[in-house]
């Protein structure tokens, strides 16, 4: 089995949001210095702000969609908004070490946008139990083919996957989070 597939297939990624499918592209998302891992649990503080994304590739000529969707909202036992829409952007350049999103450079927050954000990045607010937050990469028939979707709440990868003719993803991954306060008294800190 993909060593790669294997978290997104025990933390249901592939299943709940996704079908089986080979990564064929880079995808590094980071938030401030931490960059995610599948299945890594990030405080709520810490993703406030846009992460910064590097997209690889060798063809100028490609373009990418990346999508971040909650599938467990409002919560993981009653996701009745499944799949909720956190950002998209759109007309991403494939090139090594293609950078957008908000970074740090120093102290400096520093925005970079090569691609075009059709849905504007919202801060997930997790407010009970645990919630993956899931960054999904898909390779474009051309610029300008796909568009940003009506409404947030109950968006479907799959199924915009397949109206802009995206076919498979060519990366994801995913992170978890959980209302900073904890359970059980116990606080959390960043």
């Amino acid at each position: 089995m993909d060593r790669e597939r294997e978290p997104l297939i025990v933390g249901r990624v592939i299943g709940d949001v996704l079908d089986p499918f080979i990564r064929s592209v880079s995808l590094r998302v980071s938030y401030t210095s931490r960059e995610v891992s599948n299945g890594a649990e990030l405080k709520p503080t810490a993703i406030v702000d846009q992460p910064a994304v590097e997209v690889g590739g060798d063809d100028l000529r490609t373009s990418y969609t990346l999508i971040m969707v909650d599938p467990d909202a409002p919560t993981p036992s009653s996701p009745c908004l499944r799949e909720y829409l956190h950002w998209m952007v759109t007309d991403i350049p494939a090139t090594t070490g293609t950078s957008f999103g908000e970074g740090t450079q120093g102290h400096n927050t520093v925005y970079m946008n090569p691609g075009n954000e059709v849905v504007c990045y919202e801060s997930p607010r997790p407010n009970l139990g645990i919630h993956r937050y899931v960054f999904v990469l898909f390779q474009q028939l051309g610029r300008k083919t796909v568009y940003a979707p009506r409404w947030r709440q109950n968006f479907n990868t799959r199924r915009f996957a397949e109206l802009y003719n995206l076919g498979s993803p060519v990366a994801a991954v995913y992170f978890n989070c959980q209302r900073q306060a904890g359970s059980g008294g116990r606080r959390m800190w960043d």
